[in-house]
């Protein structure tokens, strides 16, 4: 994963923590409303990948012992994992994109009212994603994956050369060779994996996406209500379809590209579909990216400009993230696929405790607190979630008191700590596992893994109601806090 060039190493500052009294007064425990619903605090699970679904896209144990272990520290709302709205082959992803999935969704939600004593909301990120395949060695590549056309013949001068010629010819030359007869996009295929994009509208699929999208959203909303989840958070940040219809490197010709009017178009179609498919009285929000941090890409300014649009066609709430795109990833090793949390854009995404002189600590704060402000200006009060490296009371609250926020998100703290927050609401944060930010977390999650928490992961093993990680190696939830 990149690092900034500094290198500094910084220690989590997780500040002052309240006792009961001073907790009692936090706007950290306040309700808040989000359209027709309302959390009885203002803390926020956000959605991460676990790897605890199965091939088939369902709820399984292991996702139940998820979502229970988080509803038990009573955080006003959980966001569950992106979950594909498309009835596809994912991995062991979650799924929505059929109504045979309603019932372990269903069941999920129970599991979650029962565990938090029906003090959290749980919401569910929908998402949709174009194809990426893994970088194939390069034999294989030119064996199987090229399509051999005229133009190699023409750059090779080898008119009369028989296909089979040309792939072996092809798969002995050296980078610089090569770069001179592929063409950008077969390069990519060849050193980072084959990987689709808005833009690629020579692919029917692709460039029938705005028919498509809006009424597979839609479905997938509908199936999230029939099964008693009580919001969606529409995915429209970081690598996938629809944030990539948003970015500012979307110059699709057709209307749904080129300017932020055009590149905002789909995402509203697909809001607007959701709302007359369920009508006003669900709650429907979405995740977009404060900034692309991408060459090229969309900036604050852009993120100012989407933020009013959403407001005013009336979502409910807005979460915010930053970076974590395709466009700067590393490149992949053989047989991998290319992760969007390898670059740059990764690291604003998850930064580490070795950080530059703005340190990992919130460097999502300000563009947040700007963006709200522009919300505000235009007239509107939608929730806005910030998110990003926070993992203290005082930070969190003062971000609310100062208004950068209306509700605090918190991922990797909340990983290695599912209680943190009711904690803190008990007057009991020197108990708090402090997330210290090294990513072991995201590193398993690079590699396809079951998303675990080193500080917790090693301990207990041999307790016979410990469920234990594919390998045998780690326990799969963080330990049972026992109050005092």
């Amino acid at each position: 994963m990149w690092k900034p060039a500094e290198r500094i190493k910084y220690k989590p500052q997780p500040g002052k923590k309240p006792d009961v009294a001073e907790a009692a007064s936090a706007l950290m425990f306040t309700p808040v409303k989000l359209g027709p619903i309302a959390l009885e605090q203002r803390t926020w699970v956000p959605a991460m990948v676990p790897w605890r679904s199965n091939e088939d896209g369902f709820v399984t144990d292991h996702v139940l012992d998820w979502y229970e272990r988080f509803a038990k520290g009573q955080p006003g709302a959980i966001v569950i994992e992106a979950t594909g709205i498309r009835d596809i082959p994912s991995g062991p992803l979650l799924r929505i994109g059929d109504d045979r999935f309603i019932p372990g969704l269903r069941e999920l939600a129970e599991v979650v009212r029962t565990a938090s004593r029906g003090k959290t909301r749980l919401l569910i990120q929908v998402i949709d994603f174009l194809t990426i395949r893994r970088r194939p060695p390069p034999a294989k590549y030119f064996a199987r994956f090229l399509t051999i056309t005229d133009e190699h013949r023409k750059r090779l001068d080898a008119h009369d050369w028989s296909e089979e010629r040309i792939r072996t010819y092809l798969a002995q030359l050296p980078d610089s060779g090569l770069d001179e007869i592929l063409t950008t996009a077969e390069l990519e295929a060849l050193r980072m994996g084959y990987k689709e994009r808005v833009t690629d509208l020579h692919l029917p699929h692709v460039r029938n996406l705005p028919r498509v999208l809006p009424d597979l959203f839609a479905q997938a909303t509908r199936r999230a209500r029939e099964a008693g989840i009580d919001g969606v958070e529409l995915h429209y940040a970081h690598a996938y379809t629809m944030a990539s219809f948003l970015s500012a490197t979307n110059n699709r010709p057709d209307g749904y590209g080129g300017t932020r009017q055009n590149r905002i178009r789909l995402p509203l179609e697909v809001f607007q579909r959701i709302r007359h498919v369920v009508g006003e009285d669900y709650c429907v929000g979405c995740r977009f990216l404060s900034d692309e941090c991408i060459e090229g890409g969309s900036a604050i300014d852009d993120a100012k400009y989407f933020a009013v649009e959403f407001a005013q066609v009336g979502m409910d709430f807005l979460s915010l993230s930053r970076g974590g795109k395709f466009d700067d990833a590393k490149q992949p090793q053989i047989g991998w696929a290319a992760y969007p949390y390898t670059g740059r854009s990764g690291y604003e995404c998850m930064p580490g405790y070795i950080s530059d002189e703005a340190g990992p600590f919130g460097r999502n704060v300000e563009p947040v607190a700007q963006i709200k402000g522009a919300i505000n200006a235009a007239g509107y009060e939608i929730p806005v979630v910030v998110i990003g490296g926070i993992h203290g009371f005082q930070q969190a609250e003062s971000l609310l008191r100062e208004g950068k926020a209306d509700i605090i998100g918190a991922a990797r703290q909340s990983l290695a700590d599912p209680d943190w927050f009711r904690k803190i609401k008990l007057g009991k944060g020197g108990q708090i596992r402090v997330c210290e930010y090294t990513n072991y977390c995201e590193g398993l999650d690079q590699k396809h893994k079951q998303v675990t928490c080193q500080l917790w992961d090693r301990l207990q093993l041999d307790d016979f109601n410990v469920k234990l990680s594919r390998d045998g190696r780690r326990r799969l939830i963080a330990p049972e806090w026992k109050e005092d």
